[in-house]
């Protein structure tokens, strides 16, 4: 089955950590000054997706990845991905349609959202990158509602100074948010589908893996309290987009107190129904809500074909390759 435009809303929780720091500002969490909303980078979305891969499957199963543990670069990369691939040392100076061909095949995530990839040059000491734009795509994502700091953020740790050997601690900053409800909004692209190779296989591992790597890849310390509520993906049989989906749902709340929870916010999918129902062209829409949020939407979109996720497919690491 070919590759059909899509467009993904995702929404979930950060409760009590900080989703996105900005390592520029004392690793702060992204607000917009002015309207007191979180954003997270598309990055940092992917990078959900790209660890669980790494800790299920290995490396080798991802482009934009680490040796070891470690950063390197594209050239690196490409090196190690040929090594772990049980491939030939000399394969690294054929000719660069290997590269390319190698890189998406073997690696997901370039098929999905895209890669640069190093291309060796006529002479010694030469060459070039190419961008290829993966037909999967995330805009930032933001809160639904305006968050706060933590007020305190300062955090101790007590182990003796160097110099005087006593009972000296190293006080450092810990910032969180209290809770943010963050949506992103994402396409699948048919048109680029060339670029990259991918295949209608490809964009299911996406959205069975997407919302179970945010449950479990959000358990390092700053990250935790980070849960999925819903995950929708419409397949669209005509060329045109609807666009931005977060612009459908709406949310309430009482602004005298303050926003702690999901219980806190109340949810509407009414205008977003309201628009997939408006839509002839809509075939299938792929969903996944959590319990809080369990029929909220579904409910209501009756005349839709309506795929409760996830798809009943039996991931493995060879399924994550393509030749």
């Amino acid at each position: 089955m070919s590759v059909k435009n899509s467009e993904i809303l995702l929404i979930y929780e950060a409760k009590l950590c900080n989703p996105n720091g900005d390592p520029d500002d004392e690793n702060k969490p992204r607000i917009d000054p002015r309207t007191g909303i979180n954003l997270v980078s598309d990055v940092r979305l992917k990078r959900f997706f790209r660890n669980y891969i790494m800790n299920v499957f290995g490396e080798n199963y991802v482009w934009v990845s680490t040796v070891n543990g470690k950063h390197v670069d594209a050239t690196e990369r490409f090196n190690k991905l040929l090594l772990e691939s049980a491939q030939k040392a000399k394969k690294t100076e054929e000719d660069n349609s290997e590269k390319k061909q190698t890189v998406f095949e073997k690696c997901i995530d370039a098929r999905l959202f895209g890669a640069v990839i190093p291309l060796k040059g006529e002479s010694e000491g030469t060459g070039q990158s190419l961008s290829f734009t993966g037909p999967v795509q995330f805009s930032w994502g933001y809160s639904l509602h305006p968050v706060e700091i933590v007020d305190s953020a300062s955090i101790t740790s007590m182990f003796k100074g160097r110099t005087t050997g006593g009972e000296a601690g190293t006080i450092g900053k810990d910032w969180r948010l209290y809770y943010s409800l963050i949506a992103f909004y994402g396409v699948v692209s048919k048109a680029r589908v060339s670029n990259t190779g991918l295949v209608d296989e490809d964009v299911k591992i996406l959205d069975n893996i997407l919302w179970t790597a945010i449950a479990q890849d959000a358990t390092t310390r700053s990250k935790i309290g980070h849960k999925p509520h819903l995950y929708l993906r419409i397949e669209n049989d005509d060329d045109l987009f609807i666009g931005d989906l977060r612009k459908y749902v709406d949310i309430s709340y009482d602004s005298s107190k303050p926003i702690r929870s999901l219980s806190d916010l109340n949810v509407s999918f009414s205008r977003l129904s309201d628009k997939l129902k408006s839509v002839p062209s809509i075939n299938t829409v792929y969903v996944r809500e959590s319990d809080e949020m369990q029929g909220i939407l579904t409910s209501t979109i009756s005349d839709k074909t309506v795929k409760l996720l996830p798809h009943d497919i039996k991931l493995s690491g060879d399924m994550l390759t393509r030749s």
